[in-house]
C-alpha cells in the first residue's frame, strides 16, 4: 500500500479514528513529518492539536547512542546504563531549554495542551525502528492520560508488538513485510519545513478547539 502524500494518508487514518471524534481526546503529532497528518486528523475529528517534542539523551562518549529521552514535562532513562545521575540531570536541563525554544517557535506563547485524564492520539507519518514513538508514549504516560493511542499510516511489522506494550490502541493502515523505510510508501515524501509546522499549529481554527 502506497500513499500519494501525507495528506492522503491522514485522510485515510482519520477514517479509522472516527470513534474518537468529539471525545475527550487530543492529537499529539511528532514533528516534523507527523504534523501534517495530525493537523488533518485533528480537524476531521474536531479535537485539539499539539506537538510532542522529544529528544534523546546520548551516552557521554558516544552521543549517537541513546540512553534516555526527554520531553518538556518528563523523561525516560535506561536503567541498565551506568552513568552518573548528575550527567542525566545536566542533559535534561539543557535539552529542555532547547525544546522550550523550539516549542515557542512552533507555538508562540500558547501553553501545551493538557493531556491528563484524556485519550492521547500520538501521530507520525510512519514508524521504522519504533524507538521515538515508544519513548513518546512512555513520556506521555507520565502525565497520566486516560488512554494512549498510536496512529500511523505505515510501520514495520517488527515494531508493532513493542508498541502494543506502551499503548491501549494501535491504528496502523499498513505493516508490509517488505518495509525498509517510511518514505518507500509515499509517492511524495517531501520534507516538512518549520514554517509549515508553525502555520498548521497556529491555525486559529485548531487553537480554538
Amino acid at each position: 500500500m502506497a500513499f500519494e502524500n501525507r495528506e492522503e494518508a491522514a485522510q485515510l487514518l482519520a477514517q479509522e479514528l472516527k470513534k474518537y471524534k468529539q471525545t475527550n481526546a487530543v492529537v499529539l503529532a511528532l514533528p516534523r513529518g507527523g504534523v501534517p497528518l495530525g493537523y488533518i486528523i485533528a480537524k476531521e475529528l474536531d479535537l485539539p492539536l499539539d506537538v510532542i517534542l522529544i529528544k534523546k539523551i546520548g551516552y557521554p562518549t558516544h552521543p549517537e547512542y541513546a540512553i534516555g529521552a526527554v520531553s518538556l514535562e518528563s523523561r525516560v532513562l535506561n536503567p541498565d546504563v551506568k552513568v552518573p545521575q548528575e550527567y542525566f540531570d545536566e542533559q535534561t536541563e539543557e535539552i529542555r531549554y532547547q525544546l522550550r525554544e523550539r516549542y515557542k517557535r512552533f507555538r508562540g506563547s500558547r501553553s501545551p495542551v493538557i493531556i491528563k485524564d484524556k485519550t492521547v492520539i500520538l501521530v507520525d507519518d510512519g514508524i521504522a525502528t519504533g524507538y521515538t514513538m515508544m519513548a513518546a508514549a512512555q513520556l506521555v504516560r507520565d502525565s497520566h492520560p486516560a488512554k494512549v493511542v498510536i496512529a500511523v499510516p505505515v510501520a514495520s511489522p517488527r515494531v508493532l508488538d513493542k508498541l502494543a506494550v506502551c499503548s491501549e490502541d494501535i491504528v496502523c493502515l499498513s505493516a508490509p513485510e517488505s518495509f525498509q523505510a517510511v518514505g518507500q510508501f509515499y509517492h511524495d515524501f517531501s520534507e516538512v519545513t518549520d514554517e509549515e509546522v508553525i502555520q498548521m499549529l497556529q491555525d486559529p481554527t485548531i487553537q480554538s478547539r
